[in-house]
């Protein structure tokens, strides 16, 4: 499966999106073996974070002045929210930039993590850790789409996925949904609840 990821990934053209009024920031998908099963790894964040306040997300954040690359961004940002080690990061690829309604770029990578492993989580940042089964995302049903956003005038889809107690949404969202078609050949129009 790795190395399915890493020829998918690495055999398309990434697209990027290169507008300066945007502020440049990365995410890692971290996945890993439990059980047989391929998972992925979420947080929650706390009530006392600036941005996105108690919702779900991947590891990452803003580009540092420091950081020689936005790969090395999110992999900054996830040894400071959940104590992953850059040295026990398996980067397999990237998905698409996106932008978000805040003014976001969002590079996601996507790498493979040890599992068991022993995580540090910033509570400061981080309320909790959730592992997601990627078979429950591909589920039908799961998925939801809405065009209820509207910013500027127009309207922007909203995508979830509903996971137990748990709701994936937004930006989040959007990157799991591609990883998914990308990697799994899933369809949302398909999976709709």
């Amino acid at each position: 499966m790795e190395n399915k990821i890493r020829e998918i990934l690495g055999g398309r053209k990434k697209k990027v999106i290169g507008e300066s009024e945007l502020t440049p920031s990365a995410v890692l998908l971290p996945l890993f073996w439990k059980e047989g099963k391929l998972h992925l790894l979420f947080t929650r964040r706390t009530e006392g974070v600036k941005d996105h306040k108690g919702q779900i997300s991947f590891p990452g954040g803003t580009q540092d002045e420091g950081d020689e690359s936005l790969r090395a961004t999110a992999l900054r940002e996830s040894l400071e929210e959940i104590g992953v080690k850059s040295e026990d990061v398996k980067i397999l690829g990237e998905l698409d930039d996106i932008t978000t309604i805040t003014n976001y770029c969002i590079s996601p990578f996507v790498g493979i993590i040890p599992y068991p492993y022993e995580f540090v989580v910033n509570q400061a940042e981080i309320a909790e850790l959730i592992e997601v089964p990627v078979s429950a995302l591909l589920e039908p049903k799961v998925f939801k789409q809405e065009n209820t956003y509207i910013h500027q005038g127009r309207p922007y889809p909203v995508y979830y996925f509903s996971y137990g107690n748990t709701v994936i949404w937004g930006a989040t969202a959007k990157i799991v949904k591609q990883f998914l078609e990308l990697i799994f050949g899933w369809n949302a129009d398909l999976a709709k609840g």
